[in-house]
């Protein structure tokens, strides 16, 4: 009789997507799908626990999907609100997580910086949770392979094309779409295409799952015969003052009907939001019946949850 495989260790944080294995993303969909279905059973799931939420940019899906996910299951949730100033600024990062450690039981932090969210995670002693940095948006990854999954009945093999700046967005893409076994073709202006080494390890999981890569310069191409189309905003938070700049590059960029109508017949479309409407996106196609933005920012809450749940009950 051949021996059991031991269980795959879940890493006490998520920073980047990349700690969890094929094996705990599809543990995160089945609980996700079952507190969807079934939100009543789990109302006492995090009874007791506190939740705080260090946010140095804006929000508005993250934040309220956190703090409805936790209080809705019992916990509760409190803001560090950061936005008038850097983490680390008033304290030492290291000195916040201890301090932290001692009264919450997980942290979600939305930074500037990976290395802050890791120097935090560094030296706190409970779960530090990345909801988002420049590098990575874990959570809005999961959230929008498991809204594929719904449409779909499995990402494998489902064919995505990215559209845009080779962002944290698409980073998580890129990690996440290498563990679910989709088709992720990404088309990026020269120049703005994502790191090479986050494109490296998503290339070795990508092996391991079934998972198919490919990059383009031109939109047509990636776009030609795709299942589900995805942009972000050309400009991400901090960026501002290229936003002209990359507004005369990103152009040809535009997800619009045309653009559209070369993807599968009854393709749908992806944003994380916020849109910028008629810049990466036009008013027809966020309004049009193959958008699901906002099934995607549903499902923010009900994946979140379940996040939560793997890593503070």
């Amino acid at each position: 009789m051949n021996a059991q495989a031991p269980a795959l260790t879940l890493s006490p944080d998520l920073l980047t997507g990349a700690e969890w294995a094929a094996a705990h993303v599809r543990e995160l969909y089945r609980l996700a799908a079952d507190i969807k279905a079934h939100p009543d059973r789990y109302t006492h799931a995090l009874q007791g626990r506190v939740l705080a939420m260090v946010f140095e940019k804006p929000s508005l899906r993250t934040r309220v999907t956190f703090e409805v996910g936790i209080t809705s299951m019992g916990g509760s949730a409190i803001l560090l609100d950061h936005t008038s100033g850097r983490l680390g600024e008033r304290e030492s990062v290291a000195d916040v997580a201890r301090s932290l450690s001692r009264w919450v039981q997980g942290i979600v932090a939305r930074v500037f910086a990976q290395e802050a969210l890791e120097e935090l995670a560094s030296y706190a002693s409970v779960p530090v949770i990345n909801a988002l940095s420049d590098v990575y948006h874990p959570c809005q990854a999961f959230a929008d392979f498991f809204t594929l999954e719904e449409k779909f009945g499995s990402a494998r093999g489902v064919k995505l094309a990215y559209v845009g700046d080779g962002n944290n967005v698409c980073h998580s893409l890129l990690v996440t779409a290498a563990r679910v076994g989709a088709h992720l073709r990404i088309a990026t202006p020269a120049g703005y295409a994502p790191q090479a080494g986050i494109v490296e390890e998503a290339q070795r999981a990508a092996a391991g799952s079934g998972a198919k890569i490919e990059w383009f310069c031109a939109p047509e191409e990636a776009v030609s015969g795709a299942q589900a189309v995805y942009t972000d905003v050309w400009a991400s938070m901090g960026q501002e003052n290229e936003a002209a700049a990359r507004a005369a590059v990103f152009a040809p960029y535009q997800v619009n009907a045309k653009l559209m109508s070369l993807a599968a017949p009854g393709a749908l479309f992806l944003h994380c939001l916020p849109a910028h409407r008629g810049s990466e996106v036009t008013d027809e196609v966020m309004e049009s019946p193959q958008s699901v933005v906002f099934d995607q920012a549903e499902n923010r809450l009900h994946v979140q949850k379940a996040i939560l749940m793997m890593l503070l009950s």
